[in-house]
């Protein structure tokens, strides 16, 4: 049975998350409602936190907040010693009401607008990740006009591709992000930055991809910045003091993912980095991370009601939710996969196969195909594992549906912490026409 962090079976065959029937939290919150096992997301995040310090490396540990971004997650995150990554003005307002402590933030992004920027010297923040030769001029003309210093790192393109998904790989030469390593745009940054007055060039960032199970992309990516940087060392005499390695490590969303355990990621990146400072007599650099899904991925799990069921005979048995696509777009967008459970009936047979849908009017708006789970009917609980990254976050209202609820579990403990959208929660922005516009006119 594909169960993991605190989940189990209770004596009246429902499923736990964190001591808390499911039950519960249905009977309290309705459906859909996205819940958090908060214990695992704190053992994953101390995983990587923890290891940087048995290594006795000076780090980073950054989420990345567009996995999930929310003040209950930023408040949790601030008390385990996580910085932030940050990628919008709303992602940076939601950490100051969160009083995420400002210089622990990292903002990122490829095309920043000089609101977010002045936005970010404002408030203080740790550092900007500049990802483009027009940031440069836009951040070099606020930090004068306002004579502040910001720290900065480039965003390069160490030309490592990763497997994975091409809408969510980003280290490659032909990507939206970053200079590009290999054609010389980062070495032209370089030259703009080293010297500046205002921009307190720290080192290179890269991300090469999201959901990625091995460890040698990693290590590559490592290997070629290292590699930048000592180059730099001896034609500019400029030491950097950061090499941030980004994120992108991989969940295990079914089965068949065998991803590592977070040390496995930092030991095999630390490791790497160690080796080419004393190969090239370089000063050991920090070491900044951006871990995301990695930490609230497995830690979420979506609960629906089963409404009604279709049976196309010879083909498949449709099984529709009370959610869909408006929660969770990412099967429709790049054919991600899930596991489910009927978990009001953990105990009953597993036998049937089914297209778990969603309520939306999209034929594409469907959740798991092949789905081998209990039989259900009107009213049962499906749990959909490993949607706490990239569901709620991308959530949309789509056929005007209402975002859902989410709730963090801990220690036979449930709290609300995003309340489900109600009616009225639709129709907020909109604005009425005036009654002339309605008017008919000869």
């Amino acid at each position: 049975m594909f169960l993991h962090g605190t989940q189990t079976v209770n004596e009246e065959g429902h499923l736990e998350i964190g001591g808390v029937d499911v039950t519960e939290i249905v009977a309290e919150y309705s459906t859909p409602t996205i819940v958090y096992d908060m214990a695992l997301f704190e053992r994953r995040a101390k995983g990587f936190v923890d290891t940087f310090e048995q290594l006795g490396v000076k780090a980073q540990v950054a989420y990345a907040s567009k996995a999930f971004s929310n003040i209950a997650l930023y408040q949790v995150a601030e008390t385990l010693g996580l910085s932030l990554d940050v990628v919008s003005e709303g992602e940076l307002y939601t950490a100051v009401r969160a009083n995420f402590p400002a210089e622990r933030i990292h903002f990122h992004g490829n095309n920043k607008s000089e609101s977010e920027l002045r936005y970010a010297f404002e408030v203080g923040i740790g550092c900007i990740v500049i990802d483009n030769f027009y940031e440069i001029d836009l951040l070099r003309k606020i930090a004068t006009e306002r004579n502040q210093k910001m720290n900065v790192l480039i965003r390069v393109t160490p030309g490592v591709e990763a497997s994975t998904h091409d809408y969510i790989t980003t280290g490659q030469e032909d990507s939206k992000f970053g200079f590009d390593l290999k054609n010389g745009q980062a070495d032209r940054a370089f030259q703009q930055l080293k010297e500046d007055k205002h921009l307190q060039f720290l080192g290179m960032h890269c991300h090469i991809g999201s959901q990625i199970f091995e460890v040698d992309g990693f290590v590559h990516a490592a290997e070629a910045l290292m590699q930048k940087m000592h180059t730099w060392q001896e034609e500019d005499h400029f030491i950097c003091s950061v090499l941030n390695l980004g994120g992108g490590f991989g969940i295990r969303y079914t089965e068949e993912d065998a991803p590592e355990e977070p040390h496995v990621y930092v030991k095999a990146m630390t490791e790497a980095v160690m080796k080419l400072a004393e190969q090239y007599k370089y000063p050991m650099p920090a070491i900044w991370i951006e871990p995301g899904r990695s930490l609230v991925g497995d830690a979420g799990t979506t609960l629906y009601t089963v409404g009604s069921q279709k049976e196309v005979p010879n083909v498949r048995q449709y099984v529709a939710v009370d959610g869909g696509m408006t929660d969770n777009i990412r099967p429709a967008l790049y054919d991600a996969k899930y596991e489910a459970v009927v978990a009001n009936k953990m105990n009953a047979p597993k036998g049937t196969v089914v297209t778990i849908a969603g309520k939306c009017c999209e034929s594409g708006d469907q959740l798991i195909q092949g789905a081998r789970i209990s039989a259900v009917e009107n009213g049962d609980i499906i749990a959909l594992f490993c949607t706490g990254a990239y569901t709620y976050a991308m959530a949309s209202n789509y056929n005007r549906l209402a975002k859902p609820a989410v709730v963090f579990i801990k220690d036979g403990r449930h709290q609300l912490v995003a309340r489900r959208e109600k009616l009225e929660d639709l129709v907020r922005l909109d604005e009425a026409l005036p009654q002339d516009w309605l008017e008919e006119r000869n």
